[in-house]
């Protein structure tokens, strides 16, 4: 269970994936926490212009490789608007960063696009312990889905004007 303070970040997360959202990209947003409670990275989604490695969840495995111990990566939370990928789990599990909290599952965000007649991307999405199996990860938040699902909706309705 995740407590109020968690909530707080997870909504946090959601405004990010809002401001992606604004500025034209896919909603997506993630807040690096440390081990005593303080916020010490976020960012939000980066893809439109055409780099797709630009996750908010790999530029904090990045950002925390630079800025952080072994130690303090390891005590450190990951909170995000939704599961990470493959590639971003990966990323979190090389660098050693600790526990992951979503709001929003990749499974709920697969059964969306397909209701939104989404192609599948390019890579299977996988639950994060089918990637990095050692990685403590809590999710979804059902209170936060419907705020999550709606900004989807919006941005691949305005990629379909």
């Amino acid at each position: 269970m995740i407590d109020p303070s968690e909530l707080s970040h997870l909504r946090r997360c959601v405004e990010l994936a809002t401001r992606a959202l604004e500025v034209g990209d896919e909603p997506f947003g993630s807040v690096l926490v440390s081990g005593d409670g303080k916020v010490l990275a976020e960012d939000h989604n980066r893809v439109a212009g055409g780099d797709h490695t630009r996750h908010p969840e790999f530029e904090l495995a990045r950002w925390s490789a630079e800025h952080m111990t072994p130690e303090e990566r390891a005590a450190a939370t990951v909170y995000t608007s939704g599961e990470h990928c493959p590639m971003c789990a990966a990323a979190h599990a090389w660098v050693g960063l600790g526990r992951i909290v979503y709001a929003t599952s990749s499974a709920q965000l697969v059964g969306w696009l397909a209701e939104l007649d989404v192609p599948p991307a390019p890579v299977r999405p996988l639950p994060v312990n089918e990637v990095a199996p050692g990685v403590v990860v809590e999710g979804p938040v059902p209170e936060l889905a419907g705020e999550v699902r709606e900004l989807h909706r919006r941005f691949h309705a305005a990629r379909r004007v």
